[in-house]
């Protein structure tokens, strides 16, 4: 109840905050857009896509073949610059005639890559859907592995350690922001130039379709994670003839005013709900962990060691922010649990190195963690208004943060490009169809998810009519299609393999709670 209630304060506290914020037009019917789309889905339609073997960079298995499709880099013109990205599949393992077409992944993000996806159908909980379906990943566009993957900063910058983390930051931190933030709108202007406004949502769901094209499916059959369920949604509305079967895991909020800078501050007030889940977890092995026996006294143990890596960081290079970053992931999956209290544990008891094992930066992954954020930026930037006053930011961030002091600042800054951004922005489309319009979908999600708020769910569900909503109840992993919850899998592959939905929805009880691990 509590959690309802700031959400409809929230609400409120931001309403004025976006309504002078520019916003260009969304696709209609009949625009350059969607004859452009219609052109490079043609031109996919008669090219197809010939797999081989993949990059040696992405050092994947034999079983996993690649090929590319092209799509245009502005769909109001169909014949200029194009990108290619990168598409990887596995075959279908059953029986010809039992084939049911491609089954496209999309992670989420923005910014991430789906080409390992069709290892998946290695494993059990996948093993029927692979037999079904050729399994198809890709990386969208601006992402590594497609031709002009984008970059805004060096990315030498995701090495260095450590760096600050305050709750409650001051005034000179905040200009310090600014400052960065500004710089950082700058450097994605510089690297990406006149093409920095096509990375939108709405030019993913586009990609999608030519890819769809591509692979020569009359129908898309496709399951969107996080993100992935908003262009996913945005694909359902554009092209709802082109629809098949769809998966929405994990339901970003599609309501236009929710996108993006609302959506993100709801999703700091969920994580606070998540992280006293985390503590009070903890607080009930304090047999193993030895870190209290309340979240109270977990989340004072953990501000601690926030206050010592401050003085003295972990390893030279574990601080406030890397701390913060290891255990933000425990607020969206429960399988860092363990690992993340053992590391906090350890750390207390005088052994550092669980803890700068998980959270030192780490070189191997620079170049992909900036092209990640670089994406997601461009595309949160370019799909919506944002106040361009960071008084606005200011006032809302303080007020949200006296309530919800775990996420909001940290998300508030990496978010502040948009403040500054130089490209065009949109307007968010309105995503709904008409009733028989789409096929039945189904939606999947955890009833405490922080990353995606679970009323996003309740919200697609009413845009798409016919859609079925199954709850993962009192949990609140993020991501729940194949992920090991006999009860969501069995819907999951139910309608994958007939079509079939529970009609609007069923629940599921939660997943069991991870075990304590201790390194004694």
């Amino acid at each position: 109840m509590r959690t309802a209630a700031l959400y409809t304060s929230i609400g409120s506290l931001v309403l004025s905050a976006l309504a002078a914020a520019p916003a260009g037009a969304w696709e209609r019917p009949g625009s350059a857009e969607a004859r452009g789309t219609a052109i490079a889905a043609a031109r996919a339609t008669a090219a197809g896509i010939d797999f081989t073997a993949c990059p040696e960079d992405e050092m994947l298995p034999d079983s996993l073949k690649c090929g590319t499709v092209k799509v245009p880099l502005d769909y109001a013109e169909p014949d200029g610059r194009q990108l290619e990205l990168t598409v990887s599949r596995t075959p279908a393992t059953g029986p010809a005639k039992e084939r049911q077409g491609a089954f496209v992944y999309n992670p989420g993000g923005p910014g991430a890559s789906s080409i390992t996806f069709p290892l998946a159908g290695e494993l059990p909980e996948w093993k029927e859907i692979a037999e079904a379906y050729d399994l198809v990943g890709y990386a969208p566009r601006g992402v590594n592995g497609s031709s002009a993957p984008l970059s805004c900063q060096d990315p030498a910058a995701y090495t260095k350690g450590p760096t600050e983390a305050p709750t409650h930051p001051t005034q000179e931190y905040k200009e310090r922001r600014v400052a960065r933030a500004k710089a950082y709108a700058q450097g994605c202007a510089e690297h990406a130039g006149e093409t920095l406004r096509h990375y939108t949502s709405l030019n993913n769901a586009r990609d999608l379709d030519v890819l769809r094209a591509a692979l020569g499916e009359s129908r898309l059959t496709f399951m969107g994670a996080s993100y992935g369920t908003y262009f996913g949604a945005l694909y359902a509305t554009l092209f709802p003839s082109h629809v098949r079967r769809m998966v929405f895991d994990s339901a970003v909020d599609p309501d236009p005013e929710q996108i993006w800078y609302r959506s993100n501050m709801g999703q700091s007030l969920a994580f606070e709900t998540r992280w006293e889940d985390f503590r009070r977890w903890v607080a009930k092995h304090d047999a193993v962990y030895h870190l209290g026996t309340t979240p109270e006294a977990v989340q004072r143990r953990y501000d601690e060691v926030r206050a010592e890596l401050a003085v003295k960081p972990a390893g030279g290079k574990v601080g406030p922010g890397q701390l913060h970053s290891a255990f933000l992931g425990a607020g969206y999956y429960d399988d860092y649990w363990a690992m993340r209290a053992t590391a906090l544990s350890e750390y207390v008891r005088g052994n550092p190195e669980p803890l700068v094992a998980q959270a030192s930066p780490r070189a191997v992954a620079a170049k992909d963690n900036e092209n990640a954020q670089a994406v997601y930026t461009a595309v949160e930037c370019n799909d919506a208004p944002w106040p361009e006053d960071f008084e606005v930011w200011d006032r809302d961030h303080t007020e949200l943060a006296r309530v919800a002091p775990f996420e909001t600042w940290d998300n508030a800054f990496s978010n502040l490009p948009c403040a500054f951004w130089p490209a065009p922005r949109q307007r968010p489309l309105d995503v709904r169809v008409g009733w028989g319009e789409l096929p039945p979908t189904l939606i999947l999600a955890a009833e405490r998810d922080a990353a995606t708020p679970y009323k996003g769910a309740l919200e697609l569900r009413k845009r798409l009519p016919g859609s079925s909503l199954v709850t993962e109840r009192d949990a609140g992993t993020h991501g729940i299609g194949g992920a090991g919850n006999t009860c969501v899998d069995d819907h999951l592959r139910r309608y994958l393999l007939t079509g079939e939905v529970p009609g609007r929805g069923a629940d599921c009880a939660a997943h069991p709670e991870p075990n304590p691990v201790s390194l004694d």
